[in-house]
């Protein structure tokens, strides 16, 4: 009989632990989503900082081999916006790519580095440029 007693405490407080441990997990997750939620509602640029993008594309040489609506060495930024939506995760990606340069996505040719350019900088011009519809 003592065994049977002792066996039944143990099983109810197996399902006492288990029960305390679904709930916090549940607790995490929802918080977790909460945070998700909040980073991804600050990826939209202001309007200041498009016009800031779109005044520095004009200062730095990115119009020699890039126009708004027309091919000329480089993909035109009408272009871009369309292949790329304006998320957080595209502004970085875009944002590295300028600095590092690269080739291989829009043609043989590729695009000159520019690490010299602020990172905060090159981050406004590509979200202007991903602005474009």
């Amino acid at each position: 009989m003592k065994r049977i007693t002792i066996l039944t405490a143990f099983i109810i407080a197996m399902f006492a632990v288990n029960s305390f441990a679904q709930t916090v997990v549940k607790k995490t997750t929802k918080k977790t989503t909460t945070v998700v939620k909040k980073t991804a509602v600050s990826a939209k640029p202001s309007a200041v900082a498009l016009e800031e993008g779109k005044q520095l594309l004009a200062k730095n040489d990115c119009l020699s081999c890039h126009k708004m609506d027309v091919k000329i060495v480089g993909p035109a930024y009408i272009d871009v916006a369309k292949k790329y939506p304006a998320t957080a995760a595209n502004y970085e990606k875009l944002t590295q790519k300028v600095i590092a340069g690269g080739s291989g996505v829009w043609g043989e040719v590729p695009m000159a580095a520019h690490p010299s350019v602020p990172p905060a900088d090159v981050k406004k011009m590509v979200q202007y440029i991903l602005s474009l519809k």
